[in-house]
């Protein structure tokens, strides 16, 4: 089986009861890509990558569309069935770029899973448990708003908590962050979010401020070196996100002891087999983690979803998709929907969904 057509889609996401605010950036829509690539045996696979908007990371949509057209009319004709080798065969052919070749890797191993009739999760090594934990992140907001919506999720069944932080008053994110304690207790586990928002000298102050409060500090800081300087100061638990676009960057930030574990993005690592390669190197060094993306619909959620069931389940923090920011689905039947706090992997083989090819946007380009 090989590859015999590619096609590149590109569509709006907007985002339900925006705009969705980080320290870095303030978010009403999300421009996504879609891959369907088609093998010379007529099955079709799906992939998707979203990057949110062009200053949280160096990835952006333009980039990725890019990348995937200057990859695109040399994977014509490449096996669809040796992941391994094509992405070899991509890092030779343009260097960098992990979240566009990622959804080419998503794309890719839906098309095996189809072919062989088997879940994505099965290629991967299989499933530790069908029914996913995922967590709920707020935007930068007030403590009377962010603790409200707080409690309305954890009554909804979430069982962790992301209080976004950073871009400000360092003052206004204590009090959110005690607001929301005071409000939720140990009802959830809460992670504070500044999105490499803060100095390390603020970072260091709230902590400090809320050192009776048992939260977990993701990516305080911009880079691992500020992180470092405050590592053994800071008196919560630091998991490392942003920082981590490639498998050297998870070795690195292991290798310097600046953190307790990660916030993994599935396309930002490369996609599905890259991100089982880090799982493999967080189990072997004990490093809780979520799997989760940046951005992206139903293709991009059951991808995650997919990874996500094949870790440890004690050392899968949560997973997070951006299906509850999102109006619509792509497969009106599997689409992928949370419930109760919790997500149920998808059943077919492949990614398990079937998008309906008049809600995946407008045609960008074609290879064949």
């Amino acid at each position: 089986m090989r590859i015999s057509e590619l096609h590149v889609y590109q569509k709006d996401l907007p985002i339900v009861g925006g705009p969705y605010t980080m320290s870095r950036t303030s978010l009403d829509c999300v421009d996504t890509t879609i891959v369907k690539m088609v093998s010379d045996s007529g099955i079709v696979g799906w992939g998707e990558v979203a990057p949110i908007g062009p200053v949280y990371q160096p990835q952006h949509a333009l980039g990725a569309r890019a990348a995937i057209s200057e990859l695109a009319p040399n994977l014509i004709g490449q096996s669809a069935l040796a992941p391994l080798l094509l992405r070899r065969h991509m890092d030779a052919l343009l260097n960098g770029h992990n979240y566009a070749k990622a959804a080419v890797d998503v794309a890719l191993m839906d098309m095996i899973g189809k072919h062989h009739g088997l879940r994505v999760c099965d290629l991967l090594g299989g499933a530790e448990t069908e029914r996913l934990p995922g967590y709920y992140a707020t935007g930068i907001g007030s403590p009377d708003d962010i603790s409200r919506l707080a409690d309305e999720k954890v009554a909804e069944g979430y069982t962790r908590i992301q209080v976004k932080a950073g871009g400000r008053d360092v003052a206004i994110d204590i009090a959110v962050v005690k607001k929301v304690w005071e409000k939720i207790g140990g009802k959830a586990q809460v992670v504070v979010d500044t999105n490499r928002g803060m100095t390390a000298s603020q970072a260091l102050r709230l902590s400090l401020a809320c050192s009776d409060i048992p939260f977990v500090f993701e990516q305080p800081c911009n880079t691992l070196e500020e992180v470092a300087s405050i590592r053994g100061q800071v008196v919560h638990p630091i998991i490392i996100d942003e920082n981590t676009e490639t498998l050297n960057d998870v070795l690195r930030a292991i290798s310097m002891g600046v953190c307790d574990g990660f916030g993994l993005k599935m396309t930002r690592l490369g996609g599905p087999n890259a991100m089982a390669t880090v799982r493999d190197i967080c189990a072997a060094r004990s490093m809780p983690h979520t799997v989760e993306d940046t951005w992206g619909g139903d293709i991009v959620a059951a991808a995650v979803l997919h990874i996500g069931a094949t870790v440890e389940p004690h050392l899968l923090e949560a997973v997070w998709t951006a299906g509850s920011y999102i109006e619509e689905n792509y497969d009106p039947e599997n689409g992928i929907n949370i419930k109760g706090g919790y997500f149920d992997l998808p059943k077919g083989p492949g990614l398990g969904i079937n998008p309906d090819e008049t809600r995946i946007g407008k045609l960008i380009a074609s290879f064949a």
